[in-house]
């Protein structure tokens, strides 16, 4: 049985060639991923589409959300990534959400969402407090819209409170994010492939 994943980076900044915190969160959760024979799918940076403000699935010309509604839904797992600004998730990760919101309404014929059966983990960076709120603001809003959360669910690194030192520029991973890389990864891929293998009933 194959199970996908694939991640998005809420990152405030349009891609400029560096990689973000979240990138290298990100990347560390891949690369645990993969030795769970999970395939990773493309990493999306959010900002660099024009996803509309909104709670339906299309808003019209020129919005980006419905291709990357399709690309997301088209995967297992949803390695959801974002960085924390003034202590609580950035508004991109928000809108991401507030689109979501669209599932409520997108149910199949056994009021089942379009993301039943699917698995959603956090990646929190952030060099200010906040993790603990923002995995709650994500995992919050992800349940209500159809998303399964497994237990220890959030992989998380705070810096110094308004230090300037960013995950991406830690010269070794501290063993404690890598240990909970590990769990997050195992739990979602074990979940995964449970739901793959038999979805909820609605």
């Amino acid at each position: 049985m194959t199970v996908t994943a694939i991640e998005i980076n809420c990152s405030l900044k349009k891609s400029d060639g560096k990689p973000s915190s979240t990138d290298a969160m990100l990347d560390l959760l891949g690369e645990h991923f993969r030795e769970t024979d999970v395939e990773i799918g493309e990493r999306l940076r959010i900002a660099d589409y024009n996803v509309l403000p909104g709670v339906t699935s299309d808003e019209g010309e020129g919005d980006d959300w419905p291709a990357l509604r399709a690309k997301i839904l088209a995967h297992d797992i949803l390695v959801f990534g974002g960085p924390i600004w003034m202590g609580q998730i950035g508004s991109i990760a928000k809108r991401v959400l507030e689109r979501m919101d669209a599932f409520l309404s997108e149910t199949d014929d056994e009021g089942r969402m379009p993301s039943y059966s699917k698995v959603a983990v956090a990646a929190i960076v952030g060099n200010e407090d906040g993790a603990h709120w923002a995995s709650s603001q994500l995992f919050q809003s992800l349940n209500d819209t159809g998303w399964t959360i497994p237990a220890v669910a959030a992989c998380y690194w705070v810096g110094e409170a308004m230090g300037s030192t960013d995950f991406k520029d830690l010269e070794h991973t501290p063993k404690k994010v890598t240990e909970t890389a590990k769990m997050v990864v195992g739990n979602a891929a074990h979940l995964a492939k449970l739901l793959k293998d038999s979805p909820y009933p609605g």
